[in-house]
């Protein structure tokens, strides 16, 4: 085997893969890193859950393979000067040579390497960049405890030309509506997917390239669901059926495929009031920012406070002892509960996803290879806050007006059509003020 690749390209294959090799290989087999060199070089991974594969262009000498130490070519591919890097094979070893920089690199046994699976049968395609900004605004809201598998993944709810992204930790829940065009208009069913493998695959998506996902389902359509009406569960509970095994996302040259987490996600739906109470709305910009500067004084456990008066909100936090911070916004209010406190994190993450509802699907997904790092616009339009009592979950959504809201509001606290991006979390206790 060999191949001259340019290092841009081959950094950015090399990251995207070697993001899906196991910390803990069960075998050291499987922390390698395939390099197929033919039409073109194709690199991969695979470990039995999470397989990752890219194709880039290379000017290919000698066509052959070679499996390699993952995470070591990544972090000598990070450090190549900007230059065309060239590999070669030869016995049990692969050199790289970049500029004046060499190395040599042991082969792993490539024939104890597994095949990588195949693409199930394509459900639809959506477009790369409305999917990576859907997932960035759900993924956070799902939960890093390992022992409750179903509360890690993000649930993707298959609808028609609806899908329905949905995660929770317990104390906040996250859901986001996109269209897609699915291959079967009739399509209803649900897949519940690692939250890491879905912000794998929006680190790479861009806005204008369509992706495709595909996922191995015993029943996901209304043909396909014997005894069942529009593809719902036999039993009548008006949910989709799970889909079972692996989901496969592909666009741009690279396929992520994992394996889907078995259960059926909560009923989201329902978890959402009909009506609150209360309702403020709030500048997105200046807001956020307040939130973000108050927080910086509270303790980990302390929450911020929010209390409505006529045409400003107070935000406030407190380190007991220690420091306090103050920061006064304007705002619109009505109702009779003027005072809610939320943890810290948990409210910045609401708020910018949902000004980020309002934002442009941008062309590459932040923090992707490429990007320009450049700080985001601060979002312009309004947030709207609703809740009843301090003790009960808020909701969080945009509200400007126009086609991009999603959401009509039909007096006070009561929705007349669902928000594209809704957040509902848990208030923390009210603190006293001091």
């Amino acid at each position: 085997m060999k191949f001259r690749v340019g290092r841009e390209a081959l950094g950015e294959a090399v990251a995207w893969v070697a993001r899906a090799l196991p910390s803990r290989p069960v075998v050291p087999v499987l922390a390698g890193l395939l390099l197929e060199a033919g039409d073109g070089l194709v690199l991969s991974c695979f470990d039995y859950e999470v397989s990752a594969r890219v194709r880039i262009d290379a000017d290919v000498v000698e066509a052959g393979s070679a499996l390699v130490p993952g995470r070591l070519l990544a972090e000598i591919t990070r450090s190549l000067p900007s230059q065309s890097a060239e590999f070669t094979s030869a016995a049990d070893a692969v050199s790289l040579t970049c500029g004046s920089a060499e190395f040599m690199l042991v082969s792993l046994p490539i024939e104890d390497f597994p095949a990588l699976p195949e693409p199930p049968p394509a459900a639809g395609t959506v477009d790369g960049g409305i999917l990576a900004a859907a997932a960035g605004q759900v993924v956070p809201a799902a939960s890093r405890d390992d022992t409750l598998p179903m509360l890690t993944g993000v649930c993707l709810d298959f609808d028609g030309g609806t899908i329905t992204l949905a995660a929770t930790d317990r104390y906040r829940m996250a859901v986001r509506e996109i269209p897609w065009l699915p291959a079967d208009p009739d399509l209803r069913a649900a897949a519940l997917v690692p939250a890491r493998t879905l912000a794998d695959v929006a680190r790479t998506m861009a806005a204008g390239v369509p992706v495709t996902i595909a996922y191995g389902a015993s029943s996901t359509s209304s043909q396909a669901t014997a005894g069942s009406a529009g593809g719902r569960d036999a039993r009548g509970s008006g949910e989709p059926r799970p889909a079972e095994g692996m989901i496969s996302f592909e666009g741009g040259g690279r396929r992520l495929t994992a394996r889907l987490i078995a259960g059926e996600f909560i009923r989201y739906q329902s978890r959402f009031p009909a009506e609150f109470g209360c309702r403020a709305e709030v500048p997105a910009g200046p807001f956020i920012d307040a939130v973000r500067r108050v927080s910086l004084v509270a303790e980990r456990a302390s929450p911020v406070r929010l209390a409505f008066g006529p045409g400003a909100v107070v935000v406030e936090a407190q380190a007991e002892g220690r420091a306090r911070a103050v920061e006064t916004v304007a705002a619109d209010f009505e109702g009779d509960e003027p005072v809610i406190a939320f943890n810290p994190h948990y409210l910045l993450d609401g708020l910018t996803a949902a000004a980020a509802s309002a934002a442009p699907v941008p062309a590459r997904a932040a923090g992707t290879p490429g990007d320009s790092g450049e700080a985001p616009p601060e979002p312009a339009g309004r947030i709207r806050i609703e809740f009843t009592s301090p003790a009960k979950p808020a909701l969080i959504t945009w509200a400007a007006g126009g086609a991009q809201d999603g959401a009509a509001q039909d007096g006070r606290g009561s929705q007349a059509a669902v928000a594209a991006y809704r957040y509902l979390v848990v208030p923390l206790r009210v603190p006293a003020k001091a």
